[in-house]
């Protein structure tokens, strides 16, 4: 009796330490599941290896089992992490909508409303028609965030995305705003100085500009060209968007860009190989948002701003650059690029 009653304690013993797991470290275990790799995942959380495992190790003491294998190639899930998992994200979530819900001011349609878009569309067409915005709803600061890497919405790390994904988190609200419509470009300087290819067989004799970054297709390159490699033919790479326009623009090469580029008054020539590629936007927010009164003025505004019915640069057809910028002129209005290239040193 004594000996049942000892187990009975320590049984008890053990799961008041599991419930006194930290939840930080449960949002560490979610960490390296997603990463799979204590290196990897200690890079995104700041921390070291050394302490992020030693973590780790607590945490799979505290609950009783091993919640990852080990290995050189990496970490994965043990069958009680992929059994755990799932709650965990579940607690997540839960966790996020409490702040979400807290952040809600008692004057609802005053505070910021954090937004997060790629480069292009985020420097060259929202940020100059924000400045009226701001205008009209002077209690609302919209803290907007360019950056290739993709926010996570669900996750806090921004209210509202403008991405190139749809997401499939089914907390989200996703709603495709346009398209990208992508053409290749030089400036009249280099097409006046070394001539447009004519066919994709003249492509090697010219240099392109490629962007690598997240969101960035790495492969339309080569595919869209119809080539196995770029090899020998790319002569700057960058993971600004930013820099491929301003690279183009000083006359580096043939860049790939936004057809909205030229018709918003950058001074470049279209480069007709025959081929486009189209990136689809995506605008997304979390379900909670839908109470807020200021997050859906701003949701309304972006949907406004891209609407392809106002800006044909959107649709989902692609119009040539040349036809665009007479369609262009109306919405042009003295926004976007024709700034920025006017400001770039000589």
């Amino acid at each position: 009796m004594q000996q049942v009653s000892h187990r009975g304690a320590a049984l008890m013993q053990h799961h008041e330490e599991a419930l006194n797991a930290s939840w930080d470290d449960l949002k560490l275990f979610l960490a390296c599941a997603k990463f799979k790799s204590f290196r990897n995942a200690a890079e995104e959380l700041g921390l070291t290896s050394t302490t992020l495992m030693r973590r780790i190790d607590r945490l799979e003491e505290s609950i009783g089992c091993k919640l990852f294998l080990r290995d050189q190639s990496g970490l994965t899930l043990s069958d009680e992490g992929t059994a755990m998992i799932a709650d965990v994200a579940h607690m997540e979530r839960h966790a996020f909508n409490v702040f979400r819900r807290a952040s809600r001011s008692s004057n609802d349609m005053s505070g910021t409303v954090r937004v997060a878009v790629t480069e292009g569309p985020g420097n060259f067409w929202i940020l100059p028609r924000l400045i009226d915005f701001q205008k009209t709803y002077r209690k609302i600061t919209v803290d907007l965030r360019c950056a290739m890497e993709q926010a996570d919405v669900a996750r806090l790390e921004s209210d509202i995305a403008i991405q190139l994904e749809p997401p499939t988190n089914p907390d989200l609200i996703v709603a495709k705003l346009g398209r990208l419509h992508i053409y290749p470009f030089v400036s009249r300087e280099y097409a006046n100085l070394y001539g447009l290819p004519a066919t994709l067989a003249e492509l090697p004799n010219h240099r392109i500009i490629k962007q690598n970054a997240p969101q960035v297709d790495d492969s339309a390159y080569a595919r869209v060209l119809g080539l196995k490699s770029l090899e020998g033919i790319v002569g700057i790479k960058t993971n600004s968007s930013v820099g491929v326009l301003y690279a183009v623009e000083r006359g580096a090469g043939i860049g790939f860009l936004p057809t909205v580029s030229i018709a918003l008054g950058a001074p470049l020539v279209a480069v007709d190989l025959g081929v486009s590629h189209h990136a689809d936007l995506w605008l997304t927010y979390h379900k909670e948002f839908r109470a807020s009164e200021r997050h859906k003025i701003v949701v309304d505004w972006l949907k406004k701003i891209f609407d392809p019915k106002s800006h044909p640069c959107f649709r989902d057809e692609f119009i040539h650059p040349n036809t665009l910028v007479p369609m262009m002129t109306a919405a042009r209005d003295g926004f976007g690029l024709s700034g920025y290239i006017a400001a770039t040193p000589t």
